[in-house]
Order: C-alpha cells, then sequence, then structure tokens
C-alpha cells in the first residue's frame, strides 16, 4: 500500500471507530466519493503531510431541520472551515434548476451558520494542481492566524505553524517549499520573526542558517 493508502485508511478507520452517529459512520463506511480522495491524495496530504483536524462526511443541521454533509470540515480550535468538491459532470455540465437552487440553499445555509465555505472544482484538482495546493494552505492559514494572533497574515501564521510541527530546526529553503514563494521572501518572513521574538536562530551567526522557536514556546 502507498504512503497515501495508508494514511487515508488509518484517518477514515479513526473516524469509524470514534463516530457514534449511525448516518455519519454509515457514509464512511461507504467511502469518500473519488473527487474527495483525489483533493486528499494530490492537494491535501503534500501539503500537510497529515490529515489532523480534518474529517470526512461532516453532518450539520441546517436552518431548516435537516442533515447535510461537508465532503471535508477543517476543524483547528472547533474552527468551521469546508472544503466542497465540485464535481463537473454534477455540478456544472448536467446541472438542472433544482440542483442548482439547491447548490445555492447548500451554500447560502452553510455561511449562515459560520462557516467558511471553499468550494474546489474536480479539474483543478487535476489540472492545476500546484494552484490548489496554494489555495488550501492560504485557507488553512486564515485559521491558523485566527487562532494565533489577529495582526499576523496567513504566511507570518502558517511559518509558525510550521515552526511547531517541524521536527528540529529549518531552513529559509524548508520555509519557501512549504510555503511555496522565494526563498528570499522566506528570509525575510524569518528575519521578521527574529525580530520580534517568535522565533530564534539556532544555528550561524552573521549569516543565519537554520531557524526555531524559542524554548517557551
Amino acid at each position: 500500500m502507498t504512503v497515501f493508502g495508508t494514511e487515508y485508511r488509518n484517518w477514515i478507520d479513526r473516524q469509524i471507530a470514534a463516530e457514534q452517529n449511525p448516518r455519519r459512520r454509515e457514509r464512511l463506511e461507504a467511502g469518500l466519493g473519488h473527487g474527495s480522495a483525489e483533493f486528499l491524495r494530490l492537494i491535501w496530504l503534500p501539503v500537510f503531510k497529515n490529515f489532523e483536524d480534518l474529517y470526512a462526511e461532516f453532518e450539520v443541521r441546517d436552518l431548516n431541520g435537516g442533515y447535510r454533509y461537508i465532503d471535508l470540515a477543517y476543524r483547528p480550535g472547533g474552527a468551521k472551515g469546508a472544503i466542497e468538491i465540485q464535481g463537473y459532470g454534477p455540478h456544472a455540465r448536467d446541472l438542472d434548476v433544482r440542483r442548482f437552487k439547491d447548490l445555492c440553499w447548500r451554500h447560502s445555509l452553510l455561511a449562515l451558520d459560520d462557516w467558511t465555505l471553499l468550494p474546489i472544482a474536480y479539474p483543478s484538482i487535476v489540472e492545476e494542481s500546484e494552484r490548489c495546493r496554494q489555495l488550501v494552505l492560504a485557507f488553512a492559514g486564515k485559521f491558523a492566524a485566527a487562532a494565533s494572533e489577529p495582526s499576523l497574515s496567513w504566511l507570518e501564521a502558517e511559518m509558525l505553524r510550521f515552526a511547531r510541527v517541524t521536527l528540529g530546526p529549518f531552513t529559509a529553503v524548508h520555509l519557501a517549499e512549504h510555503l511555496r514563494i522565494s526563498s528570499q521572501h522566506a528570509r525575510r518572513l524569518l528575519h521578521a520573526a527574529v525580530e520580534n521574538g517568535r522565533l530564534v536562530v539556532a544555528s550561524g551567526e552573521k549569516r543565519y542558517r537554520t531557524y526555531r522557536l524559542p524554548d517557551w514556546k
């Protein structure tokens, strides 16, 4: 089994084992749709390396008293991030009036319940993978910024999150690859973080080489 296959199976199995709601458990046991699985394989896992704080087929009650299921709910610290994979056939080419209206209602009801919605077209997952990775990185960064300091940009917040989950010191090149920005831009972010005390230099004196969180972090 591939690395993705192992991570994916363990992630789904953990959710099934923990779920007491028979409706959601049945949906999880049936497996995710092809679009959701490809999003996880091509976009999410390459960026974040794990499925932490991510929930499949997440059940919510809408304002009409019914049940709806979010393809992938991202809930760090109880946040409400909803990722919806839009298949080309059912959501575009073959979309009739009834289904189009229901899709609009779905998105509206999620927004009224304070969910931050991120719809992603399946063709973009396959044809614009790098662009989608940048998109989900920015999406996750919104919640990281809210959970840390309101004054931080999403790049700064994601930099600190990266520092927290990285085992040991890291270089500007590593950060640049993670954030998908230039090494020069990464160095500017890192130098600013050192100046304000959010990070410290792990090695290098005149020319900083590696960085890490302060001991008190």
